[in-house]
C-alpha cells in the first residue's frame, strides 16, 4: 500500500517593515522641498511668539538686562483703563467698518454677478483699493475729512449743514477711520462673495422664478443660505484684520496730536489696541508690558472670532 506523499512544510519569510529612517531616506527630497516654509515659520513665527511670551514675564527696556516680573504685567493689564479704552475704540471702529462693508460687498458682488458687459473692468476697479498703499489711502482720506478744506465738509455746507471737525472729535475720528477701512476692503470681499455666488447652481434660481419668487425672496431664500460658508469666512477674516487695525489710524491721525504718533488723535479717541501696543513698547520703552499687551490683543481677537463663528453657524443650523 502506497503511502501518501507528505507536503513539505510551507515556510513564510518574515519581512520587517521599513523603519522611519528608511522612509525618510526614501522621501528625503520631498521633505527638503517643503522644508523652507517650516524653517521660515520656525524662525519668524514660532520663535518670536515664544520669545514674546517670555518677555511678557519680565521687565525690559529692550537694551538692558531683564528683570523677572512673573504675572504682574498681566495683572496690571487687567486693571489698565487705557488698554480697555483702546479695546473699546477698536471694537467701535470695527463695528462701524465691518457691517457696512459686508453689506456693500454683498450688494456689489450681486451686481457684478448679474452684469453682462465689462465684468473684468468692474472687478479690477473694485479690487484696486485693496492693492493700493494704506499710507497713500490714509493721506487722501485725511484731506477728504479735513475740517476747513475737506470734501465731506464742503458737501455738508452745500446742503446747508454745519462743518464737522472729523479728526478732532471722538465720534468723528471713529467714523473717518471706519470709512477708510470700509472703502479699502469692500472690493476685496466683493470678489470673494462673487466667487461664492458663482458656485450657486443656476437651477435653483430657475426653479424660484418658476414658482413666482421675486429678487428679494430669491436673495434671502436661496442666495444668502447658500453663501453662509463664504459669509462666515469673510466675517472671521474681517474680524481678525479689523481688530488689528494700525496703519489706518496711525497715518490718518499722526498730525492731530502732539502727544505721540501712536496716541490716536485728541483724547486717544482713535487709539486702537495695536496703537496702544506700539505706544507702550516704543514710546515708553516698556517691552515687557508691550508683550503682555500683545497677548491681550491676541485673546480679544480670538474671543471675537469665536463669537462671530458661533453666531453664524447657529443661525445656519436654525
Amino acid at each position: 500500500m502506497a503511502t501518501a506523499l507528505e507536503k513539505p512544510p510551507v515556510t513564510v519569510e518574515r519581512t520587517t517593515p521599513a523603519g522611519p529612517r528608511t522612509g525618510f531616506r526614501k522621501y528625503w527630497h520631498l521633505y527638503a522641498a517643503i522644508s523652507p516654509f517650516y524653517l521660515l515659520f520656525l524662525c519668524f513665527g514660532l520663535i518670536p511668539v515664544g520669545f514674546s511670551l517670555y518677555v511678557s514675564l519680565h521687565r525690559w527696556d529692550g537694551l538692558g538686562s531683564m528683570e523677572w516680573a512673573g504675572l504682574s504685567q498681566y495683572r496690571y493689564l487687567v486693571s489698565d483703563t487705557d488698554f480697555w479704552t483702546a479695546v473699546g475704540n477698536t471694537i467701535v471702529i470695527w463695528a462701524l467698518a465691518t457691517f457696512p462693508m459686508i453689506f456693500l460687498a454683498m450688494v456689489t458682488a450681486v451686481m457684478l454677478n448679474s452684469a453682462v458687459r465689462f465684468k473684468n473692468v468692474y472687478r479690477f476697479a473694485y479690487f484696486l483699493p485693496n492693492v493700493t498703499s494704506v499710507v497713500a489711502i490714509a493721506i487722501i482720506f485725511g484731506s477728504v475729512f479735513s475740517t476747513n478744506f475737506g470734501l465731506v465738509n464742503a458737501f455738508l455746507q452745500a446742503v446747508g449743514l454745519d462743518q464737522v471737525a472729523w479728526l478732532n472729535t471722538p465720534w468723528g475720528i471713529k467714523v473717518a477711520i471706519a470709512t477708510l477701512m470700509t472703502w479699502q476692503w469692500t472690493g476685496y470681499n466683493a470678489i470673494i462673495f462673487l466667487a461664492g455666488l458663482q458656485t450657486v447652481p443656476g437651477e435653483l434660481y430657475e426653479a424660484a422664478r418658476m414658482d413666482g419668487a421675486g429678487p428679494v425672496q430669491t436673495f434671502f431664500r436661496i442666495t444668502l443660505p447658500m453663501m453662509r460658508p463664504v459669509l462666515l469666512f469673510v466675517l472671521v477674516v474681517s474680524t481678525v484684520t479689523g481688530l488689528q487695525s494700525f496703519s489706518e489710524p496711525q497715518v490718518l491721525l499722526q498730525t492731530t496730536s502732539n502727544d505721540s504718533t501712536f496716541a490716536g488723535g485728541p483724547g486717544h479717541a482713535g487709539q486702537t489696541m495695536v496703537l496702544y501696543f506700539f505706544q507702550q513698547t516704543f514710546d515708553n520703552n516698556d517691552f515687557g508690558y508691550g508683550a503682555a499687551v500683545a497677548w491681550g490683543i491676541f485673546l480679544v481677537v480670538i474671543i471675537f472670532s469665536i463669537i462671530n463663528w458661533r453666531l453664524v453657524r447657529r443661525r445656519g443650523e436654525d
